[in-house]
């Protein structure tokens, strides 16, 4: 009796869903501009395409237009409003194992350096010192103590082996008087009065003061040290100052002791420090050391100045300041 009931109801429900999609409009003009889409019998959508694949599974599709498929309450298909999702295909990632390879650490050997040590001479070690002595500046002391009082003579020099010496540098391009050295004994020493000067070094533009001559022809190693007199190698123009009481007091000094005995020796040198190519010194470096003790040991430098007078050091002339 089931069985019945519900083929009468399936007739009936046919029935009438064909009689609604036959029943077309006859005029043409409105054909032509209806709408049709697909339906199924208990279906809640409609579809544009007749093989939308949500009609896939339905056995029977129908045509009907847009207006009765919304009467209905019928909607568009999911199917149609989603686009189509693009296929991504994922790329296999294949994870290649890495092989682990164990570096071997290299250990760079320090190339050692044997650096070369260049011995300075005595000689040029002093030339440096030199080259910065010419760039003291006089603030109203006249002699001033250098490198603390250390003459630094090298070794070899303050040998006695040779005895007593004494050496006097060439003069150099402007005819100046460069350097005196010595290593000093009382037989060095000058039995006789010294003898009038008559050598006129570079820079002597001499004039009478109030107080007495502006210039001395000043020895470089004093003569009652040597005996040197009237030697262009020993003479310079100095100021009366320098002369007299400045170097006279370290002379006297190391006079004094080496008349004391034979057997004293001091190792001496006097040095003129120039400005470039002036004639007239800028002032002198002394030093000495006596040989075996520190009786005499020193290093100064004295300026050759005069005060209350300017000197122009390029030739040697002057004016009262």
């Amino acid at each position: 009796m089931k069985k019945v009931s519900k083929l009468v109801i399936l007739v009936i429900a046919t029935f009438t869903l064909a009689f609604n999609v036959q029943q077309l409009p006859s005029n043409t003009k409105t054909a032509q501009a209806t709408t049709y889409v697909y339906v199924t019998r208990t279906g809640k959508h409609y579809f544009y395409k007749r093989h939308d694949r949500g009609l896939n599974r339905a056995k029977k599709v129908y045509k009907v237009s847009l207006t009765t498929a919304k009467r209905r309450g019928l909607t568009l298909s999911a199917t149609e409003k989603a686009p189509k999702k693009k296929v991504v295909h994922k790329k296999k990632v294949v994870h290649k194992k890495k092989k682990v390879v164990k570096k071997k650490k290299v250990v760079h050997k320090k190339k050692v350096v044997h650096k070369v040590v260049k011995k300075v001479s005595a000689k040029k070690a002093k030339a440096a010192t030199t080259s910065k002595l010419s760039t003291l500046k006089y603030h109203g002391t006249q002699t001033v103590i250098i490198n603390k009082d250390r003459p630094n003579f090298s070794k070899a020099t303050l040998s006695t082996k040779k005895g007593a010496w004494q050496k006097y540098s060439n003069l150099d391009s402007e005819n100046r008087a460069t350097d005196a050295n010595a290593m000093l004994n009382k037989r060095l020493m000058p039995k006789k009065a010294r003898a009038s000067l008559y050598v006129d070094p570079t820079g002597w533009h001499n004039k009478k003061l109030k107080s007495g001559w502006l210039y001395n022809r000043c020895h470089l190693i004093g003569y009652q040290l040597t005996g040197q007199n009237n030697n262009w190698k020993n003479l310079i123009t100095g100021t009366r100052s320098l002369n007299d009481p400045q170097m006279t007091k370290y002379e006297n000094e190391t006079a004094k002791y080496l008349r004391q005995s034979s057997h004293h020796y001091v190792r001496y040198e006097v040095k003129p420090v120039y400005s470039g190519r002036d004639l007239l010194a800028n002032g002198v470096e002394m030093r000495a050391q006596s040989i075996g003790s520190n009786r005499i040991r020193y290093n100064v430098y004295i300026f050759n100045v005069q005060k209350g007078i300017k000197l122009n050091y390029v030739n040697g002339t002057s004016k009262v300041s």
